[in-house]
């Protein structure tokens, strides 16, 4: 199911080009109870995500480019890390304390791919913290020219009374001012054939009752993008969205998702199975493109079938 930490490529094993049948791709993660404090180690997990460590093949797409990406060391913001990588682009990541066991896997893939890979460690939460994010990764670049807002918080919780003021706010502030605060200071170094891209998600249009806070982010992530869209048309910049379903990664054993909902994560899909992390990472390298040169404002859903408005 997944990759040993710094794996390389393994061309004998199905990439992003192989034709196969896309539901028997993966097997079902059927994954054991288990819990970890947030935010989650994915290397901790059982099953460990798939990345694309041993699959994910380069072509050359992102030749030169250089990309930030927030939640970039695990899950799908490590995957599309790899994944740009390996298209010929040099990455910044960030993430949170207790979380340098990931990072440093990711950033072994982009050294093995023959990019430069730099990570930070911040708490998005914060205006502060975001503009000196995108401070520090212009410095190390040398400019941008793709943003990801893909880091994201997420904590069930059954019933209102217990939904705190605080996890409501937090939610808030990391899911969608984090994505404003990071944007605005980005902006101005964007050049006209730039990307941004958003994580958004399934529960957008189909919210789960005990992620109201979570639920509500992503509606707005995507609302932002949008006219977003339009706002940076003439400015050459393209800005879309990535609208995940059910993908295995740390979120859901750091209190994401509930017991029950953990013994039924592969059976919410059409496919019967829970998305892998690599399975997202062509979706954004993508966007990121100019293959999509034509594309924005818009959202790209990858949820195993689920149907969406």
């Amino acid at each position: 199911m997944s990759a040993p930490d710094h794996a390389a490529p393994d061309h004998a094993a199905p990439d992003q080009y192989t034709f196969d049948d896309p539901v028997q791709r993966y097997g079902r993660v059927e994954p054991p109870l288990q819990r970890q404090p947030e935010p989650g180690v994915q290397a901790r997990m059982t099953p460990v995500p798939d990345l694309g460590e041993r699959s994910y093949r380069g072509s050359g797409r992102l030749t030169g480019r250089r990309a930030l990406i927030t939640g970039g060391d695990s899950g799908i913001g490590g995957a599309v890390a790899i994944a740009f990588a390996r298209e010929g682009a040099d990455v910044v990541i960030v993430h949170l304390p207790g979380e340098e066991e990931d990072a440093r896997s990711i950033l072994d893939h982009i050294a093995s791919a023959g990019r430069t890979g730099h990570a930070i460690v911040a708490d998005i939460s914060e205006a502060a913290a975001c503009r000196a994010i995108v401070a520090e990764a212009v410095d190390v670049l040398g400019g941008l020219d793709i943003l990801v807002n893909n880091a994201g918080k997420q904590v069930a919780v059954d019933r209102l009374e217990d939904l705190s003021d605080e996890q409501f706010e937090l939610t808030f502030r990391t899911n969608v001012f984090a994505n404003f605060w990071l944007t605005k200071a980005a902006v101005p170094h964007l050049p006209a054939g730039a990307s941004i891209i958003s994580t958004a998600s399934l529960e957008a249009y189909k919210p789960a009752p005990d992620r109201l806070d979570y639920a509500a982010t992503k509606a707005a992530v995507s609302n932002f993008a949008k006219g977003l869209a339009q706002q940076l048309a003439p400015r050459g910049i393209r800005v879309n969205v990535v609208a995940p379903g059910p993908v295995w990664s740390a979120l859901q054993v750091s209190d994401g998702v509930s017991d029950e909902q953990m013994r039924a994560f592969d059976d919410e899909n059409e496919y019967q199975r829970a998305g892998q992390p690599a399975e997202l990472a062509p979706a954004y390298v993508f966007l990121a493109s100019a293959e999509s040169s034509y594309v924005s404002g818009e959202t790209l859903n990858v949820n195993g079938g689920m149907v969406t408005p």
